[in-house]
């Protein structure tokens, strides 16, 4: 139990009140949207959201000798290339299981036999709606790599504790990557791998 306990909220109140709401841009994977609001403090203003079209989803594999794949690409909207677990989207209306099982083996050949779920996030919750989903992948067997279009990626195989080195030292930056490997990390370690 924490020494400081949480204060006292009423999760179910929302502050803010939503006076207009207008999209303004769409695409097949977001929406943009500009709603006229009061905040919480009463002033009046506007709030921007992304709805995003797909659930956000990585992959932590590992293997029986503690190896872990990464992808590595070139990230448009940063301008930078990205070391990140293999992750992808699956549209809102399918199992977010089977869109991450489908994931892994387009980008990395791999299946797993063993799967669990490590972690639920939202990847940047003041500008868009994007909900995430993290597996861990375990039993692993190789096969064909089936990159989109778009994907030019990189594959790295290495042990998870060099992922998780490179994570503190801000080689790996991308959030979802982040919680996924350190999340993987502490799962196996509660099972004493």
């Amino acid at each position: 139990m924490s020494q400081f306990p949480a204060p006292a909220v009423d999760t179910n109140h929302n502050p803010w009140q939503t006076l207009t709401s207008e999209v303004k841009y769409h695409n097949p994977w977001i929406s943009v949207r500009e709603d006229v609001v009061l905040n919480p403090g009463g002033g009046r203003g506007i709030y921007g959201v992304v709805t995003m079209k797909n659930k956000a989803l990585g992959i932590v594999p590992v293997d029986a000798d503690g190896n872990t794949w990464l992808v590595g690409q070139y990230r448009y909207p940063l301008n930078e290339y990205s070391w990140e677990i293999p992750m992808g989207g699956g549209l809102v209306e399918l199992d977010v299981l089977e869109s991450a099982q489908r994931e892994l083996r387009e980008e990395t050949g791999l299946t797993a036999a063993r799967w669990t779920r490590i972690a639920r996030l939202h990847t940047s919750n003041s500008v868009t709606d994007e909900e995430g989903f993290v597996f861990l992948a375990e039993d692993l067997t190789m096969g064909d790599v089936e990159p989109e279009e778009t994907e030019d990626l990189r594959l790295w195989k290495l042990p998870l504790a060099e992922a998780i080195r490179m994570v503190m030292d801000d080689r790996i930056t991308d959030g979802v990557s982040v919680a996924g490997l350190l999340k993987a990390e502490k799962v196996l370690a509660a099972r004493g791998q």
